[in-house]
């Protein structure tokens, strides 16, 4: 019927199973919607996670037909082949319950990427003018906007292949600090992103790229980190 989808949603842990909801189809409807409906209507033990709804703040990241996905920028008019979905957590983390994953290990590796900003200054120091038009700044200006979803980390092959790997959002983090020349850390920034599941653990697939809900290229911002990470280690500034 085309007024109906059905829609296939995981329940459990890593060790549950896909169960089918039937949802009534309407206009300008997004896979968030889909899945409040399931949880209000059908079955209030469905966990998920979303707060802005307006595709700010990147909670209600899921896999949709195989694809991570903001579910609330997913229109399922776009989406649901045949009147059919298929909702799952993101992949390469751990299942908490159902469609929440536990983040911990995603923002772990953004600290070992040193992904903290360090500064030079205090806040008695006069505030450092940075021009828009500055050659590292405006290497960094799309790289910046990372929400740090973990979209680009589910949709990772090397993070998959990898466990030890940083991932896409902890290096792209990485690289925009490494171009701010007020932060006073990128020796130990660098090393960190030079170590074994570093920038270097980078297969250069791109699948973060062709993912990433707000069109950054954290691939980019990796070849960045790499080329950097290099020439220090040239100059004698790493081991």
């Amino acid at each position: 019927m085309d007024d109906v989808i059905t829609v296939s949603i995981w329940r459990g842990r890593s060790e549950g199973r896909y169960v089918t909801y039937e949802v009534p189809r309407l206009d300008s409807q997004t896979v968030l919607d889909v899945v409040t409906y399931v949880q209000r209507q059908v079955d209030p033990t469905l966990s998920y996670r979303f707060a802005c709804r307006v595709g700010v703040c990147g909670s209600c990241a899921m896999t949709v037909n195989g694809r991570p996905r903001w579910t609330c920028r997913t229109h399922v008019s776009k989406v649901a082949a045949d009147n059919r979905l298929e909702i799952g957590p993101l992949a390469n983390l751990p299942v908490v319950k159902d469609l929440a994953t536990d983040m911990t290990e995603f923002f772990e590796k953004w600290q070992r990427a040193k992904g903290v900003f360090s500064p030079t200054a205090t806040r008695n120091d006069t505030v450092a003018q940075i021009r828009p038009d500055a050659a590292a700044r405006v290497a960094v200006d799309k790289a910046i906007e990372c929400i740090n979803c973990g979209v680009c980390y589910a949709a990772c092959d090397s993070v998959r292949w990898n466990p030890d790997y940083l991932g896409p959002a902890a290096l792209n983090r990485a690289w925009t600090l490494v171009n701010d020349e007020r932060d006073a850390n990128n020796g130990e920034r660098l090393a960190a992103v030079a170590a074994n599941g570093g920038c270097h653990s980078c297969h250069t697939h791109q699948s973060c790229e062709q993912h990433c809900p707000q069109a950054i290229n954290p691939t980019a911002s990796i070849a960045g980190l790499k080329r950097r990470t290099i020439g220090a280690f040239l100059r004698g500034e790493m081991k």
